[in-house]
């Protein structure tokens, strides 16, 4: 590539002062994948999981985006995610947490309208004061306990819960849920296919009860992909909004089921400016520990990111960025704000360029499960620990 056929990109307009690493949100890909997402549900609603800052991508940027795109449902971890998200999003749209809501917080969380997932029948009372005490009703979702041995309660446990809410002004049992152990990481399904009985069982034992909670809701984005019978009124999507298919098992049963034209968008883009570009003598060392030695005389780019930003330690000397279209391998170690990247074989890389971490630039990509395997993890835990500090802008809006 001649060195003067390339225009590097600048930084983009509107990011704060000091910016060196920002993160691209496409919205446009995020409501493909909503939309893609929707045409396997039927009838079933979806809900948009937006817990941990929407996977590391910004629930600021993510929630209203996902809601355009036809999202009815946003769900969270806790009241701590969901309370300033009632803010964002105003007072008609659902807001499931699904993680643990301590008791001292049922106030709150009712003045804000968030459905909380239960499992202690003796929660109940306390959460009742607080939703008359605010003229309000605190809705419920009991989590069943199926096989993943996690969060939730046995059938009988939840027959409890039901009566006990039931018995209680200003509390409604309106979900019952249970999550699937082993959906994503195998193409034999039977252990999931054994959960769905037992949490079929549970609904019916909770029917038997007197009680009919309205939105049973099971599926993740893998069962919402491969499986209808799962799909019930609700289903929770998370990495699958992102663009990223929940495992490779999963896109394998795809396949194997005719789903070919079923197809994700990855929504997150991580850039950096390039802050120095230096050359290293054949035989110098780069980083800490002088863990790598150039074999040559090597041009090197510094990248003000690091393991504080979420830059892995454990992508040093795996890992590749692009600058200027082209693959730069990490160079030594990954330091708490900056690594270094060999640029020896990309022409014209100069302080300033924008290099790209993760996501594509021309006609190379550094994709998430790319860097999860370079770092022994999952593409989740790479998104999702990119430093909430860093600015999420949204591109490629309607």
């Amino acid at each position: 590539m001649p060195e003067t056929s390339f225009t590097p990109p600048a930084r983009p307009a509107g990011l704060p002062p000091g910016t060196v690493s920002w993160l691209e949100i496409d919205v446009g890909a995020l409501a493909g994948n909503v939309r893609a997402f929707a045409g396997r549900l039927g009838g079933a609603r979806l809900a948009a999981v937006v817990k941990s800052d929407a996977y590391g991508h910004g629930v600021a940027v993510v929630a209203p985006a996902a809601l355009r795109a036809g999202a009815s449902w946003l769900a969270v971890w806790g009241a701590n995610e969901g309370i300033p998200l009632r803010a964002l999003v105003g007072p008609d749209v659902p807001i499931l947490c699904l993680g643990h809501t301590p008791s001292q917080d049922f106030e709150e969380a009712v003045a804000s309208d968030l459905r909380l997932t239960l499992y202690d029948p003796s929660a109940i009372p306390a959460l009742a004061r607080a939703a008359r005490a605010l003229g309000r009703t605190a809705r419920v979702h009991v989590k069943l306990e199926t096989g993943t041995h996690r969060q939730g309660i046995e059938a009988e446990e939840a027959e409890l819960l039901a009566r006990t809410a039931a018995a209680e002004r200003g509390v409604l049992l309106e979900g019952i849920s249970t999550h699937f152990a082993d959906i994503e990481d195998t193409t034999d399904h039977g252990y999931a296919e054994s959960q769905l009985a037992i949490f079929t069982e549970g609904v019916d034992r909770v029917a038997a009860a007197g009680v009919r909670p309205t939105v049973r809701h099971t599926a993740c984005s893998a069962a919402a992909i491969l499986f209808p019978k799962t799909h019930f009124d609700l289903a929770r999507v998370g990495i699958g909004l992102y663009g990223l298919w929940p495992s490779r098992e999963t896109l394998v049963s795809a396949r194997e089921r005719g789903l070919g034209g079923f197809s994700l968008s990855p929504v997150m883009t991580w850039k950096a400016l390039v802050a120095q570009v230096k050359d290293v003598p054949a035989g110098g060392y780069v980083g800490y520990g002088r863990t790598w030695r150039a074999p040559r005389r090597t041009r090197i780019a510094v990248i003000p990111v690091g393991y504080f930003e979420g830059y892995a330690r454990s992508l040093s000397s795996r890992a590749h960025v692009l600058v200027r279209g082209r693959r730069a391998p990490v160079l030594g170690r990954v330091c708490m704000n900056m690594f270094m990247v060999d640029v020896t074989d990309v022409p014209g890389a100069s302080a300033g360029d924008v290099a790209v971490l993760l996501g594509r630039d021309g006609d190379e990509e550094v994709t998430a499960e790319a860097l999860a395997g370079w770092a022994g993890t999952i593409h989740y835990e790479i998104t999702t620990r990119v430093n909430p500090l860093l600015p999420r802008l949204a591109v490629n809006g309607a």
